[in-house]
């Protein structure tokens, strides 16, 4: 059961603490790694060929070193002694989710709203979306804000709990280093197109299963909140492989069908419109307490994955004692 009980206490630990800013993050050096790498990258190699094949260096170099040296790190602290071994690695699994962070992203937005103050409640949006926000009314502001927290159960909670119970914390922080390439290089860019290829297609890769149990999470969610988990269930099957995303819109449509609302719609990015599919219904206008009840959801969702973790972890350690005793 130690791999349940690290899962439990590091979730906890990021529940309550988050991540303090004077305790530094390790994003911060797989930030710096990647921007070193791309450096030396681009000094050496123009051709949009040569590119594609140097980008396969990032997941390599960047994912492949997190997981090498939180290992190395852990190994050697497991010499010492196995509860400071296990220590580490909650404190290590707890940054690289980010409940807390995403929580009090979407609750600050909530709060300007309530206040009404609409130019501090956009400026707050802008710092977690990548939408222009200078021009939107309330329902696009909760909107906005809404479709980040939902998305991003995936990204900040359920995937790094995923690899973390099933390779601890060296697969944890691998997973971290997956997504920070793809939100520093995985763009579809004149920039990125070639170099970042490979990193915005792992990520798609290791967000799949995570992206479509965490809409399984959110209709249970939605189940115990009292909120339409048949509408979400629904939206899920009939909305979710719209979102240009192949994982976003899982999680997405979940909320807006568990919540009756619609999301997805036109954004601006830079100064240019773009359109993305519609999620779920508009039975009823947007309002700023759905920040609220998604912010409740994640919250929901994530304790039920933890409990899944718990049974998992019990289930595997009985069926290895059957067999030691068979």
């Amino acid at each position: 059961m130690a791999g349940a009980w690290i899962i439990i206490l590091a979730y906890l630990l990021d529940r309550c603490i988050g991540d303090p800013r004077w305790i530094p993050h390790p994003v911060i050096g797989m930030g710096k790694g990647i921007s070193a790498l791309e450096r030396v990258i681009r000094s050496r190699v123009i051709t949009d060929s040569g590119l594609k094949r140097a980008g396969l260096l990032f997941p390599m170099v960047i994912a492949g070193g997190s997981f090498a040296i939180t290992w190395g790190f852990v190994y050697l602290l497991g010499l010492i002694h196995p509860v400071i071994a296990a220590a580490a690695e909650v404190v290590l699994i707890a940054t690289t989710i980010a409940s807390k962070g995403l929580k009090d992203a979407g609750m600050e937005v909530y709060r300007h709203l309530k206040q009404q103050d609409w130019p501090a409640a956009r400026r707050s949006l802008g710092m977690i979306v990548g939408r222009d926000t200078a021009h939107l009314d309330e329902p696009e502001v909760v909107r906005g804000t809404v479709e980040t927290v939902a998305e991003n159960i995936v990204d900040a909670i359920v995937s790094p709990l995923f690899y973390a119970l099933i390779g601890g914390a060296p697969l944890a922080m691998a997973y971290r280093a997956v997504n920070t390439l793809d939100s520093m290089v995985g763009y579809k860019n004149d920039k990125y197109l070639h170099l970042g290829w490979a990193s915005a297609r792992l990520d798609d890769v290791a967000n799949w299963i995570p992206a479509r149990l965490t809409a399984i999470l959110l209709i249970v969610g939605a189940w115990v909140m009292k909120l339409d988990a048949n509408g979400a269930a629904r939206m899920v099957a009939r909305d979710a492989r719209l979102h240009p995303s192949p994982n976003s819109g899982f999680p997405e449509s979940a909320v807006a069908g568990a919540l009756g609302i619609r999301l997805g719609g036109h954004n601006v990015y830079h100064g240019v419109a773009s359109f993305r599919a519609y999620m779920g219904e508009a039975t009823r206008p947007m309002e700023a307490e759905d920040i609220v009840q998604t912010s409740r959801l994640m919250f929901w969702s994530a304790g039920a994955f933890v409990v899944l973790c718990v049974f998992i972890t019990l289930g595997v350690w009985l069926a290895g004692g059957t067999l030691l005793w068979s």
